[in-house]
């Protein structure tokens, strides 16, 4: 069912229950006084039939009877009985009896008793009278009240189905006027495709809920368009990155195969091959884990890790791949009260992936091929500071060093492939932490980061 049909079935339900209600009410409210105006009158008859009867000694009883059978203001069907005290009849305008003695004797315990038998209404009372009680039984049939609730209920009911009618017509077109600007959002969303992810919908006044679910759904279109562009520059540029060395690969066999060759060269050719496949290695890995991190796709375990054993391990392990690599430790402060401090929680094979990223960049880029690490910790935080005296970054490079594949214009003719930067910043957000940098040309870069010790 649409939104539209149920926003109408909804409204017309709720104004039914409220008209059934309204009218139920005034219908119980007419019917409650038709039947207490119909009583009264009926005592009052009564009351003054007994009062001629009992009263005035000079009417005769047979000429009473006369009287009230040609009385042009008697009720339909009227009769009217007056008992004595042994429950005889001393008056009956039908010369029948209208109720039974366990009811006479109900309503000299009651006093004044009211109900209905067939379709005619009753009444009954005692009547006091020279110091004897009397019972008063009145009935008759209420044929002009009945017409008039007749007429009631069938006014209500024609009203209440027009009135549904006209309140479903106008629903109906309220509805459709107030679901217009959702439609109209819709057949925007369905002419947005890949190519032209630019094209933003509009909705409504500026501040209703349509204006912000527009503005919303804006929003995340542009999530959704830089999304897209960073995959397709990443796609293109992983495969300008994998093109090149398989590129070289293919050209130092070719060139070996041309003519036969010494040992001597063949192990040269092999082991400059040897180097473009391990770099390429090292690109697919950072790919992988660049990907892995970026799209969460498994869960992270994260347990208690000491930063500083992960970052000699990873000093260890780049020192050892370059000799001419120097890493210089240094804490702040009592070097035994912070080395206490420097444990948190975090996924060690991740941390030591970005630590030793950011080593290797710190040598590779400076000419002394040295990278100072400093380490700290508070009560919350543990702070590694990474500084280099190397080439630095220019400002407007800083804005895009955490691009996929951006490189800075000072550093093209430096071996590299900017993916590493990238996953150490991935890294550092999936600990919760923060890394800031501070660069100048010539002078050399500093990383900062701090990570929580807890989550």
């Amino acid at each position: 069912m649409k939104i539209r049909t149920r926003l109408l079935v909804t409204f017309v339900g709720i104004v039914a229950a409220i008209l059934l209600l309204f009218s139920g009410v005034v219908y119980a409210t007419a019917e409650y006084f038709r039947q207490r105006d119909f009583y009264s009158r009926l005592s009052d008859k009564a009351k003054n039939v007994a009062r001629l009867l009992l009263d005035e000694d000079e009417i005769d009883l047979r000429l009473f009877k006369i009287i009230e059978r040609n009385n042009i203001t008697a009720l339909p069907e009227e009769q009217i009985n007056v008992y004595d005290q042994r429950n005889r009849i001393l008056y009956s305008t039908r010369d029948s009896a209208i109720v039974k003695s366990e009811v006479l004797a109900l309503i000299r315990t009651k006093k004044e008793l009211f109900f209905r038998k067939n379709r005619s209404e009753i009444v009954g009372f005692t009547y006091q009278h020279k110091n004897q009680e009397y019972v008063l039984v009145a009935s008759a049939y209420d044929q002009y009240g009945k017409e008039e609730i007749g007429h009631l209920g069938t006014i209500m009911i024609v009203g209440l189905v027009c009135s549904l009618a006209l309140v479903a017509a106008v629903g109906w077109a309220y509805a459709g006027r107030t679901l217009r600007p959702i439609s109209d959002v819709v057949k925007q969303v369905d002419q947005i495709t890949a190519s032209n992810l630019d094209q933003r919908v509009t909705a409504g006044s500026d501040h209703d809920e349509l204006a912000q679910l527009a503005h919303t759904f804006n929003l995340m279109l542009d999530r959704v368009q830089e999304a897209f562009e960073v995959q397709r520059n990443f796609v293109a540029n992983a495969s300008h990155e994998l093109r090149t060395p398989l590129t070289i690969i293919t050209g130092q066999i070719e060139v070996t195969l041309l003519k036969r060759r010494t040992v001597e060269e063949h192990e040269e050719k092999w082991k400059a091959a040897l180097g473009v496949i391990q770099r390429m290695n090292k690109l697919t890995n950072n790919l992988l884990d660049l990907t892995l991190v970026s799209l969460g796709a498994t869960p992270l375990k994260f347990s208690e890790v000491s930063v500083d054993e992960i970052i000699y391990q990873a000093a260890q392990m780049l020192m050892n791949r370059q000799s001419d690599y120097v890493v210089v430790f240094s804490f702040e402060g009592e070097s035994d009260q912070v080395q206490a401090s420097l444990t948190l929680e975090g996924n060690k094979s991740l941390l030591y992936s970005a630590f030793f990223n950011l080593m290797e960049n710190g040598c590779k880029f400076s000419e002394k091929k040295r990278v100072y690490v400093i380490l700290g910790a508070s009560e919350q935080w543990v702070t590694i500071t990474f500084k280099d005296e190397g080439i630095g970054i220019s400002e407007t490079d800083l804005k895009s060093i955490y691009e996929p594949f951006f490189r800075a214009e000072n550093v093209k003719r430096i071996h590299g492939h900017g993916v590493g930067l990238p996953l150490t910043y991935r890294i550092i957000q999936l600990h919760r932490g923060q890394i800031h940098v501070s660069s100048q040309i010539g002078r050399g870069t500093t990383f900062m980061i701090r990570l929580p010790k807890t989550f």
